[in-house]
């Protein structure tokens, strides 16, 4: 019999606009076990049901999922919040303090009515784990939107990913997670050290 240790174990959750999915994953060589499945929509509500399902409130487990399935089980309101972060006091809508203020307020409480706070959180935010793969896709895009259309760097960019429309290139926003190709790492290390230099300085 498979001894559960839950330190040893993730819980992911992953949903869309047509179905619901949740996942065991195991830190070492134990496969996933999938646990939930719906063909529901992604609601507050869906993710509670869920949640009271598997008897969360007694593992306890890590959670991982996407920054929206993230949002959804603390309870915090969707779209065009200011306070949208659980960890800190980030306003949203302070533009001039976004790339040069560097600490922000802790958040003290996730209170329904307060800040952006819609529901009763499903779980403790200590439990969440933040998703390294968005965070970096983000800053890629942001990368990409600071520089200069008319450089070297971003016509180099609009060669190696010829598939992405050229509406999205005039918004400068660039979808890195779909239409792209593998290229094992090789995108700066064979482009010429100017256009390398020109795309660092200007983000």
């Amino acid at each position: 019999m498979l001894a559960l240790i839950l330190m040893y174990w993730r819980f992911f959750i992953d949903s869309s606009k047509l179905s619901l999915k949740a996942v065991l994953f195991h830190n070492n060589t134990i496969p996933s076990i999938p646990v939930g499945h719906s063909v529901h929509n992604e609601s507050y509500e869906n993710k509670k049901i869920l949640m009271d399902a598997i008897n969360y409130d007694k593992f306890k487990w890590q959670i991982c999922g996407d920054l929206k399935v993230i949002v959804l089980l603390l309870g915090l309101q969707q779209g065009f919040t200011k306070y949208y972060c659980f960890i800190c006091e980030w306003d949203s809508r302070a533009r001039s303090l976004h790339y040069s203020r560097k600490e922000w307020p802790a958040r003290k409480s996730l209170e329904p009515g307060i800040m952006n706070v819609e529901n009763q959180p499903l779980l403790e935010p200590s439990k969440i784990l933040l998703p390294s793969t968005h965070l970096k896709l983000g800053l890629m895009k942001n990368f990409v939107k600071a520089m200069n259309q008319e450089e070297a760097a971003f016509t180099y960019l609009r060669e190696k990913f010829p598939r992405l429309s050229g509406a999205k290139f005039k918004k400068r926003y660039c979808h890195w997670s779909r239409n792209t190709r593998p290229y094992q790492g090789r995108i700066l290390r064979q482009a010429p050290s100017r256009r390398r230099n020109v795309g660092l300085g200007q983000f």
